[in-house]
């Protein structure tokens, strides 16, 4: 049986979540939330169901997102 949206959305945000906690990269909480959410929930409407390619292409948005802002 396969895991519902909203699961799988709330999965991969966690393990990227936990990545970016455990290597210091999370400056603002929020907003790092907010893109995660953002960035994953576009990915599963395009058809994307693999919770670890989520959390990885959400992992590297974030990091795109921090060097722009730097």
């Amino acid at each position: 049986m396969s895991e519902s949206v909203h699961l799988l959305v709330e999965s991969a945000v966690q393990i990227a979540w936990d990545f970016l906690e455990a290597s210091g990269e999370i400056v603002d909480g929020y907003e790092t939330s907010r893109l995660l959410v953002k960035e994953i929930g576009k990915m599963t409407l395009t058809g994307e169901r693999r919770k670890i390619m989520l959390a990885n292409r959400a992992i590297e948005a974030y990091r795109k997102n921090r060097q722009k802002a730097a």
